[in-house]
């Protein structure tokens, strides 16, 4: 996926109220742009960071402004855009390029399941009974190569895990997808100490048969891909 607009580097004021962040451009003018996370964003969002946005003319969106990416070190970048990875993996299932899921004849996006929720996809057509495929977008990272997920408590991730044991129960295929949204780690697994319900919900999934799939991104200022699987750890 490219970005529809060239980026242009910036640095952060401050983010604030999940969704704003105050910005310097580096003409110098100070600008709110939209961030679309409503995750902690650790280590992503302190001041003075730099940072890439997608500027926009659209008459009909107040912030001219989107927050894309974090530089990293050593030219490492993360992917602060949460809504992106579904797209990532839509552009995938369609090239038949994500590992792990076996075969199907189609997919449909954001389809109604369980009590309160809708499966990110629907796998469908092939020999296999249907696949629900939840995806996470994940940007967490504490210690060495090391990705995590949540980096808050996530009530409604619980659900999700809960929901695709479910669905397993009845006869289905369920698969989580957890998406490293950042080109610096290596290996995944969840945050136990950061959401300690979650971490229980994920073991049961498991346990119940729910794939527990990751894959890696490309990034750059010029737009993401997904890349190779990583590892799932356990623990």
């Amino acid at each position: 996926m490219r970005f529809q607009t060239p980026l242009i580097r910036a640095k952060l004021i401050r983010r604030y109220k999940r969704f704003l962040a105050d910005i310097v451009l580096e003409d110098g003018r100070i600008v709110t742009a939209h961030c679309a996370n409503p995750g902690a964003m650790t280590g992503l969002a302190e001041p003075g960071t730099l940072i890439w946005v997608e500027p926009n003319n659209d008459a009909a969106r107040k912030l001219k402004f989107s927050w894309k990416l974090v530089e990293l070190a050593g030219g490492h970048f993360a992917c602060v855009d949460t809504a992106l990875p579904n797209t990532l993996v839509s552009e995938a299932l369609a090239a038949g390029r994500v590992p792990g899921l076996g075969e199907f004849g189609g997919f449909r996006r954001e389809v109604r399941y369980g009590e309160k929720s809708r499966i990110d996809f629907l796998l469908s057509g092939g020999e296999s009974p249907d696949i629900y495929v939840e995806v996470k977008a994940v940007t967490l990272r504490r210690s060495g190569v090391l990705a995590e997920f949540p980096d808050t408590r996530t009530t409604r991730g619980t659900r999700h895990l809960d929901e695709l044991a479910d669905a397993v129960s009845g006869g289905f295929r369920a698969a989580m997808l957890y998406v490293v949204h950042r080109t610096d780690c290596e290996e995944f697994r969840v945050a136990r100490d950061v959401d300690p319900e979650y971490a229980a919900a994920f073991d049961k999934a498991r346990r119940a048969g729910v794939q527990m799939l990751c894959q890696e991104t490309e990034i750059s200022v010029d737009g993401v891909s997904l890349a190779r699987p990583l590892a799932v750890l356990d623990g």
